[in-house]
């Protein structure tokens, strides 16, 4: 020990002889001052403490949730503010970048994104917490930033992200609609769920420019035969141009006599990478089941005066199913008798409006009793239905995609069993992972000195989980 000799104790008094003592605890013994007895209030100041160190690095990403910009701080992230391993970070990061909209709901951090979806919301408020440590005791100076790996940096950085994300989705599930079924009072929206804010504007201007992507490379004839149709508009509500990826659905009997549904011998374009992140994002996000991963999709490019007329969709595919729109907010019409009225005009008893970057769910009486239409939009609009086939008809040289097995939903869970905490505590806080060093003072405190309180954990985590549309 280097304190005084056994059996004599350190001197106290207004010079601060309590640091005196704590200079010449062994590590094991200051660990056990840390981990116990602190009131509610300092453990909440010292966890606070703890993570600022730890997320020394984005501390002043600070976002207004009024503002119809990003802070300063997001369009400099790769100027020359930035650390030598931060710069390091970005240079190793390969995936495209989303473009350079910026609106409350998205923010651009350069190019810190694993995937296409990492943009991060819009209410995020990093905030430096206070310290039960005044800031003239000498322990402060001996606090050294925690040297955390540039893997887990980001790791954490995208966890937080995708916390925020999930927590911003708004879900509404009680939709009631009451028909004579059968003779029997019937909710026929029953299974119906409307997702909004699961794409942000970021997300949904590059999801747009891959659709018109594939539309030139269609219209050049760079897609498979049936991948892209784009019929002729001989009148109101006629012509929608569609892309399908995963299968090739017949809506009618075509000239070679195949009956509406899939054609297992005709094959298509596979789901683009950019398709298979939205699916991971909605199963991620609870939007979708896991139960149920979508293994294809059609793409509705409408212009204003398009329509869907009535119909139930096709029994080849799967229930839950689900449409994700962009452009435009359009209605959707539901119920069990919808009618016609005009060219692109129906009528229904319940009209739902669909939000741009919204999914909609449809499962239960919702999917299969119900009939649903979209009216002539007013504007152009995109739609894309991803859907699961059944395994009975699936396109003969159909091969499962590995991308899209064993998809788990995000969990929420603030009680610390995060991978990420678990790859904290075992690569950075344990007592091999650093050697102590010499020092100029009495007691410092190295990167796996500093223990949460009252826990194992390094950071305990505050709660804030047929035809297509």
């Amino acid at each position: 020990m280097v304190g005084k000799p056994t059996g004599e104790l350190p001197e106290s008094g207004a010079g601060g002889g309590w640091l005196n003592m704590i200079s010449g605890l062994e590590r094991e013994e200051m660990l056990e001052i840390l981990c116990h007895g602190f009131c509610d209030h300092c453990q909440s100041n010292m966890e606070a403490r703890v993570q600022d160190l730890f997320n020394k690095k984005y501390r002043n990403m600070s976002i207004s949730e009024n503002s119809s910009e990003s802070s300063p701080e997001f369009k400099s992230a790769d100027s020359s503010n930035l650390d030598t391993s931060k710069k390091s970070l970005e240079s190793s990061i390969k995936s495209p970048s989303w473009g350079s909209l910026q609106t409350p709901e998205s923010v651009y951090i350069g190019k810190w994104k694993e995937s296409p979806f990492t943009s991060l919301p819009a209410s995020v408020n990093s905030k430096q917490s206070s310290s039960c440590i005044g800031p003239g005791s000498s322990l402060s100076p001996a606090l050294p930033q925690p040297q955390v790996p540039d893997s887990i940096n980001k790791e954490i950085l995208e966890e937080q992200k995708e916390r925020i994300g999930f927590a911003q989705v708004g879900r509404k599930k009680n939709f009631v609609h009451v028909e004579k079924i059968n003779g029997k009072a019937t909710n026929v929206l029953q299974g119906l769920e409307l997702h909004t804010k699961v794409f942000n504007a970021d997300e949904q201007k590059k999801i747009v420019e891959c659709v018109y992507d594939f539309q030139r490379r269609g219209q050049s004839g760079q897609l498979r035969e049936r991948t892209y149709s784009e019929p002729t508009k001989w009148m109101r509500g006629k012509g929608r141009i569609t892309i399908q990826f995963g299968c090739c659905y017949n809506y009618a009997v075509d000239r070679d006599g195949n009956p509406p549904g899939i054609i297992r011998d005709e094959e298509v374009d596979p789901l683009p990478p950019l398709f298979k992140q939205m699916i991971k994002r909605m199963v991620r996000w609870h939007v979708l089941p896991p139960s149920c991963i979508p293994n294809s999709c059609i793409v509705n490019i409408y212009e204003a005066g398009d329509c869907i007329p009535p119909h139930i969709d096709h029994h080849d595919f799967l229930r839950p199913f689900c449409t994700v729109s962009f452009l435009t907010e359009s209605n959707i019409l539901f119920g069990s008798n919808l009618k016609i009225s005009g060219p692109g005009e129906f009528e229904g008893p319940v009209s739902i409006p669909l939000p741009v970057g919204s999914v909609l769910i449809l499962n239960g009486n919702g999917a299969d009793i119900a009939k649903h239409c979209i009216p002539g939009v007013p504007a152009k609009r995109i739609s894309i239905t991803f859907r699961k086939m059944d395994d009975s008809k699936l396109p003969y040289k159909f091969t499962p995609d590995p991308e899209l097995q064993g998809i788990r939903p995000f969990v929420f869970n603030p009680s610390n069993n995060s991978p990420v905490q678990k790859r904290i505590e075992t690569e950075i806080i344990t007592p091999q992972s650093v050697p102590r060093t010499a020092s100029s003072t009495p007691f410092s405190m190295g990167k796996d000195d500093f223990p949460p309180l009252g826990g194992s954990k390094l950071v305990k985590q505050r709660p804030g989980s047929g035809r297509s549309s």
